[in-house]
């Protein structure tokens, strides 16, 4: 059999609290090489190269051969394996921090089904390989693994977008999206159009699937979000009502007055003014579906 071998790091500090690597590597397995039963307290995912394993979680066991990945979440009791007469070869990274739990709801893998085989062997191996050499100790260092990382997950949820089947009543998916969209860039000189082609429908599918699912228009969602953006910026009072507009997308300070004195009810100077005398209330955000 091929020389056994591993290759391996680990992080032991982390400057990326979001979304770090903990660990990677490589490894050409000897002959029924186990690990566990035992759990783990960061995620993990491994991609087998060659040869063949056992995983075993959750009272199931599955075999695996080149193009599989299972993935152990933290907490999780669970075994490897490798074959006795054909042991695998496999990487792997495990990773954590505040948006790991996120980005691993994304993945094509659950509960009852940890495996997932790729078409994309190849192109998997780079994805994951990238991380395991852009290792090292310094900040610069982290940020890129990171930064490979994300393609990774990124390449994983592509496949998993394409393995589940179309919703055909998707318009609350598309109002998710456009709300996404419009709180990322509310800030910009956005317009309705731009909403719709984000998301991949029409200007007048848009109008209706948010009526069907907010209640209201998008456009008027656009701008309600705005004005109670314009509203803390107003409370936080380090701005100018000319500098408030323009941070949340109106460039017309005049236009902006028009449009947020139809909304609450008073000019923005008036609103300023009563804030600084301690008697306005602060603004609710938009309700979201």
């Amino acid at each position: 059999m091929p020389e056994v071998y591993k290759q391996s790091f680990k992080h032991n500090f982390a400057n990326n609290v979001d979304l770090s690597v903990f660990n990677c590597g490589l490894e050409r397995c000897a002959p029924g090489h186990t690990w566990g039963p035992g759990i783990r307290d960061h995620y993990l995912i491994h991609l087998v190269l060659a040869g063949r394993g056992t995983f075993q979680t959750g009272g199931k066991t599955w075999e695996l051969t080149p193009g599989d990945f299972f993935f152990v979440p933290p907490g999780q009791l669970n075994t490897y394996a490798a074959d006795a007469q054909q042991p695998w070869e496999y990487c792997w990274v495990g990773f954590n921090g505040i948006s790991a739990h996120r980005l691993a709801a994304l993945l094509p893998f659950s509960e009852e089904q940890p495996v997932h085989h790729t078409q994309h062997l190849d192109e998997m191996f780079k994805a994951m390989e990238n991380i395991y050499r852009a290792r090292g100790l310094r900040v610069q260092d982290e940020t890129a693994m990171v930064g490979y990382l994300y393609l990774f997950i990124a390449a994983l949820m592509e496949e998993s977008s394409e393995r589940r089947p179309r919703s055909t009543n998707s318009s609350c998916q598309y109002v998710l999206n456009a709300i996404k969209y419009i709180q990322f860039n509310y800030s910009h000189d956005i317009s309705i159009d731009d909403v719709a082609k984000s998301v991949g429908v029409s200007r007048s599918h848009l109008y209706r699937v948010f009526m069907s699912n907010v209640g209201k228009s998008p456009i008027d969602y656009l701008t309600e979000y705005r004005i109670n953006e314009a509203c803390k910026l107003l409370q936080d009072g380090s701005l100018s009502i000319a500098e408030v507009a323009i941070s949340v997308g109106f460039f017309d300070q005049f236009y902006f007055s028009r449009v947020f004195k139809r909304a609450k009810g008073v000019p923005p100077s008036k609103y300023l003014a009563a804030l600084q005398a301690g008697t306005a209330a602060a603004s609710d955000p938009p309700d979201t579906p």
